[in-house]
């Protein structure tokens, strides 16, 4: 393997690390030869994943609430403690709630503002307030390498998620403003990305996606026949870019939002 590529050795803090893209990233860090630390909201889903990942490697964890500037100071202690620096973080904790997601037969007049608040809340704010955090041993060590995740909503208007896609267009800018402000005011050794998943199945996107026989509901068939690929993608297919982005072969990149959707931005379907 060429050693540019490699992220051996470094140390990664991954949030959302016990869900399915977050504990996904953690098995390709770990097989990968990094030191991987797993934050996750409960404690039981965090040990769960913990004990799936601890086989793989070199691999740590704890229930944080990544709203709670306390909660997340305490892991950076943790981390710390453990292997002396923070080399990467992942932001992969998000999500849509049931209620963030408008069904068919609703407007957008319909729509909760207390769900659509705790969407962009999640979203955004859990992924700033850990760069705060994480960023900020980052920007001491005078290296390291942030990556967000957008989203396809992010760029383009999909149906029925408002407040998923106002979030993750925040994340597009402010993954652009921060990689700014840590490259002017702390070297240009910190880098900040981010990544935008086009259709994978997951947990909570699954019955929006799949019927209950297992066929493609109407909005999944939108999805296909979008993607060039014509098919959705395996969540193994995020690991290539995001280890890319936190190696040194990605040393002159930052502020950028790599797209990884077989297509479905780039065709206009006519």
């Amino acid at each position: 393997m060429n050693e540019i590529f490699s992220i051996a050795g470094k140390t990664a803090i991954i949030t959302g690390g016990s869900g399915v893209l977050g504990s996904n990233i953690a098995r390709g860090f770990l097989q990968a030869g990094a030191k991987v630390f797993i934050v996750g909201s409960r404690q039981e889903t965090v040990q769960k994943a913990l004990d799936e990942l601890s086989p793989l490697g070199t691999v740590a964890g704890s229930a944080c609430n990544v709203l709670n500037i306390e909660e997340l100071k305490q892991v950076k202690d943790k981390v710390l403690n453990l292997w002396g620096n923070i080399d990467i973080l992942v932001n992969a904790a998000g999500g849509n709630i049931p209620g963030g997601t408008l069904t068919t037969e609703q407007t957008f007049f319909d729509m909760k503002v207390e769900d659509f608040d705790k969407v962009v809340d999640l979203n955004l704010n859990g992924t700033v307030y850990p760069c705060m955090v994480f960023g900020e041993v980052m920007a001491k060590q005078g290296k390291g390498s942030i990556v967000n995740v957008s989203s396809m909503a992010a760029t383009q208007a999909l149906t029925r998620v408002p407040g998923y896609s106002v979030a993750k267009s925040g994340i597009e800018i402010f993954t652009k403003w921060l990689a700014t402000e840590m490259s002017l005011k702390f070297g240009d050794k910190i880098r900040v990305n981010a990544i935008a998943p086009g259709f994978f199945i997951g947990n909570q996107n699954r019955a929006i996606l799949i019927n209950p026989d297992g066929s493609l509901t109407e909005r999944s068939q939108k999805v296909i026949a979008k993607t060039p690929m014509r098919r959705f993608g395996d969540i193994s297919e995020l690991n290539g870019a995001v280890q890319f982005l936190c190696s040194d072969a990605a040393s002159f990149i930052t502020g950028i939002s790599m797209s990884i959707d077989g297509g479905f931005n780039a065709f206009t379907s006519v």
